[in-house]
């Protein structure tokens, strides 16, 4: 029996028989007071379970709106909805804990972070985004607990600059990376050959996806956690998963994989706007059918 297979069974789980979660009783916080254990990657306490209600355990994740106010904002068509930045930092990280993000776009991991206690490290290959996000982040905390790099994930140079930035928040590794790239080629971010955005075949896409991969996989702290965020796409009449193909990109560089979240994309159609019944005609002619959906993939680095 594993180390780790020995402490997750000391953990204290609720009896099969509990009733629905409820507000905790001065009981049930003495008794978690005293059942307390911490886990090596969370502040979560699972004896508090009931305490929990917005933490998400489930593998679908329906989110009605994409969160506004605090610093984000629609300012730009490729950052990813606030609550899953949330849900991964919750889950995976300490407060004082560094996450990278890799693919740090208008910042929405970095904001995140600064609200939930941790620290973040960003790279951004875009120089008008580098400076988007700093100004949204601001003082106190941009160069201090928010440090966002100009620079291409894919490039040793660029992991370089990340381990500067680690030793300069007194860490050798993060303790979580939340990786967003874009989506192959579905919109083009810059006019950078080097971006994702612009690779002109999958094969390509998936190659330059595993070299930032892998710096993020070499500047994970051992035994500690990555999220993918990613969807599929269409091309030629046919299904490219490019959620399943990144997933074996990640297993393949020795990281395990927990969990499948699937989250919904509310308000799909209304983004196509007078394009949606165009879409609909597509979709009934072509055999095929509108994304509403994409992957949260979590995985965790052995140690």
């Amino acid at each position: 029996m594993t180390r780790e297979r020995e402490r997750q069974e000391r953990l204290p789980y609720p009896s099969e028989s509990a009733e629905e979660p409820g507000p905790s009783t001065e009981d049930d916080q003495a008794r978690s007071a005293r059942n307390a254990r911490t886990l090596p990657y969370s502040d979560l306490d699972p004896s508090r379970w009931r305490d929990y209600a917005g933490v998400e355990l489930g593998s679908l994740w329906l989110f009605g709106s994409r969160e506004k106010g605090d610093g984000h904002s629609l300012d730009y068509h490729g950052n990813f909805i606030p609550q899953i930045a949330t849900q991964l930092l919750t889950r995976y990280s300490k407060e004082g804990d560094v996450v990278l993000d890799p693919f740090l776009g208008s910042g929405t991991t970095a904001i995140e972070a600064v609200k939930l206690g941790r620290r973040c490290i960003g790279v951004e290959i875009q120089p008008e985004l580098v400076g988007h996000a700093r100004a949204k982040i601001g003082a106190p905390h941009i160069d201090r607990d928010i440090l966002v790099i100009q620079g291409d994930s894919t490039r040793k140079e660029t992991a370089e600059s990340v381990r500067l930035a680690l030793k300069q928040l007194g860490r050798t590794h993060a303790q979580l990376v939340i990786l967003h790239p874009p989506y192959w080629d579905i919109v083009h971010f810059s006019d950078d050959p080097a971006d994702l955005s612009n690779t002109s075949s999958l094969d390509e896409f998936l190659s330059s996806f595993r070299r930032a991969a892998a710096i993020g996989h070499d500047l994970l702290e051992p035994g500690r956690f990555a999220g993918l965020v990613i969807g599929d796409k269409y091309s030629s009449r046919e299904l490219v998963p490019l959620g399943f193909l990144t997933m074996q990109v990640m297993m393949k560089l020795g990281l395990k994989l927990k969990s499948i979240v699937v989250k919904n994309i509310e308000g799909n159609e209304i983004g196509k706007g007078k394009d949606n019944n165009l879409w609909r005609y597509r979709a009934l002619a072509g055999g095929f059918y509108i994304f509403k959906h994409e992957y949260v993939m979590v995985f965790q680095k052995p140690g």
